[in-house]
């Protein structure tokens, strides 16, 4: 969260369509914190998007022309976007994905271990700690104000009323497993 993650994708985006490639972004239809058919930074810059309900939904709108592929919120698809992926570097396009690596648990999240394993490239951007200022790569949710319990749901779509970006030492979570501390 916070780290411009989707701000690199839109610059990516349009690097692609200045170079006159065809171009198409994609999101998960569940991700309408900001606008629906948009990709929106959380300073509100904006990209055109078609939102998806699952792989089989984005696979059938990918246009054989696009030179480049673009996915958003990669994290809350299932593990099949993995094999998409692949399929679409092989046959030549270039395929960016954008999302968290770990949940606000600090846990892999969803398919990205194994997208990450799959990548030609990674890029991991890291946030400013909210609570410190220091580098952060960790999500911190809260509710009701208070940190989040290990035992809340894994997907709660939200933005800064529910999310920071924390650092190790900021980071807070309550309830955690003993055999995970």
């Amino acid at each position: 969260m916070y780290a411009g993650k989707s701000e690199e994708l839109i610059r990516l985006a349009r690097r692609a369509l200045y170079a006159k490639k065809k171009v198409q972004v994609f999101k998960p239809v569940i991700d309408d914190r900001y606008h629906q058919t948009m990709v929106v930074t959380h300073m509100g810059v904006q990209h055109e998007a078609v939102p998806v309900a699952g792989v089989p939904d984005l696979r059938s709108k990918i246009i054989k022309e696009s030179d480049m592929v673009l996915i958003e919120e990669v994290q809350f698809f299932d593990e099949s976007i993995v094999d998409l992926a692949v399929e679409l570097a092989d046959s030549g396009k270039d395929v960016i994905c954008a999302g968290l690596d770990q949940d606000f648990r600090r846990q892999p999240f969803g398919p990205m271990p194994k997208l990450l394993a799959a990548a030609d490239e990674v890029v991991k951007l890291r946030a400013i700690c909210m609570k410190c200022g220091a580098p952060a790569s960790h999500t911190y949710r809260m509710i009701d104000g208070k940190p989040a319990h290990w035992d809340d749901p894994i997907i709660l779509i939200g933005a800064t009323e529910a999310y920071e970006a924390r650092c190790r030492r900021c980071y807070e979570i309550r309830g955690v497993p003993k055999k995970k501390r």
